[in-house]
């Protein structure tokens, strides 16, 4: 039997992951996948006519990124698709060669956050931004449903594959345009950590460039070291360097550089939100900002959707996932957004999240306020949360589960109107994401540990 017969979904919220070796992440697949991008591109149902069948592919410095290249790579030139491969660049980095390449798609091969042992893939329209949820249903349908080979071009149509050396280069010219002309990064002391990931050369460059003092952690990737206790996700380090640096600022990457943490002159964390917040009411000051709007997701802390509507500054709200932050700021018109996470929107810059870019806002911010780090991430409060993820077999409908809606009827009650209860499954991982949020740290701490017990029991 086919390993892809039974296929029915092989995107999540950020493009398709899994652990290398296995479903989907197998060569074979991958292979298809390839095919699948390469049959679409030559249909121009991704792409447009007056491109030509080209596809740029970078990766992060994960082990499995060799195999998963030359898979897809197979799968690409086997339906004629020329392809140009960058090695490791930030995810970002991808969506504006795409764009400026002039080439009909562009993937990046990368797990973002996740260990080393997972790798994914995503997928880049012509113009720079992720394909939408239509094109990514044809890619699952032509793998699951199509037998491929029917599908192959002539011989003489067979692609060719090439390696593009100063990609880096052209992204680190990129980046560095989102800092104004007018400043420098002279007299700052940055400690850096790039998660031993994809941004491990360019972003230590842009800032260096800039005429930052860069100390380096996280920066010696060795395949099966991304994301191992260092980046955005593991702070610590950061903050322990920069304390014992005396440094002005942190700033956390994660694996594949599309998410930020900063850290401030006293070691500690500033989150999306703050920099959301930094970021918005500057750019409002400026006139910069469309449409006085912030498009951030239902993880975002209330104090940030209180302190925007201080400053006049309107709040939306949407799903979880960048893609579906970017999707709202096309719609109307914004050019602000992101997630509490980290990843971080300037639509004017870029097409996608961007670690770096965003870490240098917030740094022009600085130069331009004359503030420290503390001064400007100490702009409001934040409502108290917490956040528990439970490992699922499966992937149940919540309102399926026996129980669950007098459960969560019960813990909202609780709360007396004075806080929330967000609970989702998460689209990267076998994890469902529980989030209580409520003035009372004590009490919001009890109803979560309750609604994971009990879901835990149901689905895990």
């Amino acid at each position: 039997m086919s390993t892809t017969a039974n296929v029915t979904k092989l995107f999540g919220t950020d493009g398709i992951r899994g652990t290398s070796n296995q479903f989907p992440m197998t060569p074979e697949v991958v292979v298809k996948i390839g095919q699948a991008i390469g049959y679409l591109i030559r249909k121009k149902v991704i792409s447009s006519p007056s491109l030509a069948n080209k596809v740029v592919i970078g990766k992060d410095t994960r082990l499995s990124g060799y195999m998963i290249e030359q898979a897809l790579s197979s799968g690409l030139n086997s339906m004629g698709i020329y392809v140009q491969l960058v090695g490791p660049l930030p995810t970002p980095g991808i969506g504006y060669l795409t764009r400026t390449m002039r080439a009909a798609a562009g993937i990046v091969i990368s797990a973002s956050h996740n260990a080393y042992q997972d790798n994914g893939i995503k997928i880049f329209g012509p113009d720079g931004f992720k394909l939408d949820d239509k094109l990514e249903n044809e890619i699952e349908t032509l793998v699951a449903n199509n037998d491929l080979h029917k599908l192959l071009p002539p011989s003489k149509e067979v692609g060719r594959t090439k390696r593009i050396e100063d990609a880096q280069g052209r992204y680190i010219v990129y980046a560095k345009s989102a800092f104004p002309l007018e400043h420098t990064l002279d007299g700052l002391r940055i400690v850096l950590d790039t998660a031993h990931g994809a941004a491990y050369k360019v972003a230590p460059a842009i800032f260096e460039e800039l005429g930052a003092e860069v100390i380096q952690v996280g920066n010696q990737p060795n395949g099966t070291n991304i994301n191992d206790k260092v980046g955005a996700l593991h702070p610590s380090l950061i903050s322990q360097a920069v304390v014992q640096y005396r440094a002005d600022v942190g700033i956390g990457l994660d694996g594949d550089a599309d998410r930020v943490v900063m850290i401030d002159e006293k070691g500690k964390l500033i989150n999306g939100d703050h920099i959301l917040a930094i970021c918005a009411i500057h750019m409002k000051n400026k006139k910069q900002l469309k449409n006085d709007t912030l498009v951030v997701t239902q993880m975002s802390n209330f104090g940030l959707e209180k302190k925007m509507n201080e400053h006049g500054i309107k709040v939306i709200k949407t799903n979880v996932g960048d893609k579906h932050v970017v999707d709202e700021m096309r719609k109307g018109s914004y050019n602000l957004g992101g997630e509490q996470s980290g990843h971080i929107i300037f639509l004017d810059q870029s097409t996608t999240g961007d670690g770096t870019v965003a870490a240098l806002n917030v740094l022009s911010v600085i130069k331009e306020t004359g503030k420290t780090m503390s001064e400007l991430a100490n702009i409001f409060e934040d409502v108290p949360q917490v956040l528990i993820n439970c490992r699922v077999r499966s992937r149940v409908e919540l309102s399926d589960i026996k129980g669950y809606q007098a459960i969560l009827k019960e813990k909202e009650s609780e709360l007396k109107g004075e806080g929330r209860v967000f609970i989702r499954y998460s689209g990267t991982e076998p994890l469902i994401r529980i989030l209580v949020e409520g003035p009372d740290k004590k009490k919001i701490t009890k109803i979560a540990e309750d609604l994971a017990v009990f879901l835990e029991k149901e689905i895990s």
